[in-house]
C-alpha cells in the first residue's frame, strides 16, 4: 500500500485528482464525479470533524469486529462494494468546491503528519495505527479516483 505520508503519494494523488473535470464519467458505479468527491470527503470529516455521529457501543463492536479489517487492509476494494450511509451522497455537488475540499484534507492530513495518527481514534473503529490511517484512506481515495479513470 503506497503511503499518502510520503511527498511523491502526496503529490501523486493531488494530480490524480487534478486531472478530473466536471464531466469525468465513471468506469463503473452511479456516482457522478462531484458526488465521488464528496463521498472521498466523508474519511477526512469523520477523522477532523464532529459532522458525523459515533455509532453506539453495539454498532462499534459491530464495525470493528466485522468491517475494520476490510477497510484498513491492503486488499482493493471490489468495484460496485456496498457503501456505509454516511458515505452515501444523493445530491448533485459544486465540483470545484468538492475538489478543493478534497484537496485540502489531504494537504492536511500530510501536513499533520504520520504520528499525530499513531494511536488515532475513529470514531468507527476505535484507536487506530498510522499505518490502518494510511491504508484507510489511500485504498479509498484509489479506489474512485481509479473509477474515474485517474
Amino acid at each position: 500500500m503506497k503511503n499518502i505520508f510520503d511527498p511523491q503519494v502526496h503529490e501523486e494523488l493531488i494530480d490524480r485528482i487534478n486531472q478530473l473535470t466536471p464531466e469525468s464519467k465513471p468506469n463503473w458505479g452511479k456516482m457522478s464525479v462531484d458526488q465521488m468527491l464528496a463521498h472521498c470527503c466523508v474519511a477526512y470529516e469523520m477523522a477532523y470533524t464532529d459532522k458525523h455521529p459515533k455509532p453506539n457501543g453495539f454498532v462499534r463492536f459491530l464495525l470493528k469486529t466485522f468491517v475494520k479489517k476490510g477497510v484498513v487492509n491492503e486488499k482493493p476494494y471490489p468495484k460496485n462494494s456496498r457503501t456505509a450511509p454516511q458515505f452515501i451522497i444523493s445530491d448533485r455537488k459544486d465540483f470545484e468546491d468538492e475538489k478543493s475540499r478534497l484537496i485540502s484534507y489531504i494537504q492536511k492530513t500530510f501536513d499533520y503528519g504520520p504520528n499525530y495518527f499513531d494511536g488515532k481514534e475513529s470514531i468507527s473503529f476505535g484507536p487506530m495505527t498510522t499505518k490502518e490511517w494510511n491504508n484507510q484512506f489511500y485504498k479509498h481515495l484509489n479506489h474512485h479516483l481509479t473509477q474515474f479513470g485517474v
